[in-house]
């Protein structure tokens, strides 16, 4: 049974990083009822605070995990009657690859380019050799067709894939994930910049940045061009809106003690 609790209107389930793992390789070998895995963090609230469009969908089927250590933080800190841990995305990738493959799990993978898609290939058969890739797909940029959306279903489910991850950057990918087990009826996980990481395309911040909550520096630093505006507005965004949640729940709790 997992736990959820809500940062604002948005509902995150707080079970720990292996138990995220095993949820979702269980849910997806079951394949009885579909569902989609968002990885949520600072800049993921803040964008859907302001995109109407973009908190329905983290307000619709699926799952919330607290991929960023800030929002894991904050929900540990007004909600001591659980235990909150941060569900890192590329780190949930890599684990369900490697405990997958004792269990057949079928892999489909959909984002990024088609060097990416092929160097990640390779590097997942060397890390996880037994790895069952069940697909590559790299998309076009552009909005797809609805001839096209029709044709990727077909091709998802002609793969036998139990499960579809989906790398297209914030926050297309979570419209993407939650079309996609709709429409193609299979679970899927939006897992933001898992493929080049793996791939060993993009740098990852060191050990300690990672567990200090400062990998938003690291990428920052190494990506300025293109993250400058979305960690300038997101961390300002979200500190606001922690703010707000803290002193919503602090108030809560005095109101209903006795």
């Amino acid at each position: 049974m997992t736990t959820t609790r809500n940062f604002g209107d948005v509902p995150i389930q707080v079970a720990s990083h292996r138990g995220a793992v095993d949820d979702l390789l269980r849910h997806a070998l079951a394949g009885e009822v579909a569902t989609t895995y968002r990885l949520v963090n600072a800049y993921t609230v803040a964008l859907a605070s302001r995109d109407t469009a973009y908190e329905r969908v983290l307000l619709g089927p699926g799952t919330n995990l607290p991929d960023g250590l800030p929002l894991a933080k904050v929900l540990a800190w007004t909600n001591r009657d659980v235990r909150v841990g941060r569900v890192r995305g590329p780190s949930l990738f890599e684990d369900c690859l490697d405990r997958g493959r004792p269990l057949r799990v079928r892999h489909y993978l959909l984002g990024s380019t088609p060097e990416t898609l092929q160097r990640l290939a390779e590097e997942i058969q060397r890390r996880f050799p037994g790895a069952e890739i069940a697909g590559l797909e790299s998309p076009p940029f552009r909005a797809l067709s609805e001839g096209e959306r029709i044709a990727q279903c077909d091709r998802i489910r002609a793969s036998h894939a139990h499960v579809v991850w989906v790398a297209l950057g914030t926050p297309k990918q979570d419209f993407e994930a939650l079309r996609l087990m709709h429409d193609a009826g299979v679970t899927t996980v939006a897992v933001g910049a898992a493929f080049d990481f793996t791939a060993g395309t993009v740098r990852q911040a060191p050990e300690w940045m990672r567990r200090s909550g400062l990998e938003w520096s690291f990428r920052l630093a190494t990506e300025p061009r293109r993250l400058w505006k979305r960690y300038l507005f997101g961390n300002a965004r979200f500190i606001q809106l922690a703010l707000v949640h803290v002193w919503r729940t602090r108030r809560g709790t005095s109101q209903t003690s006795p």
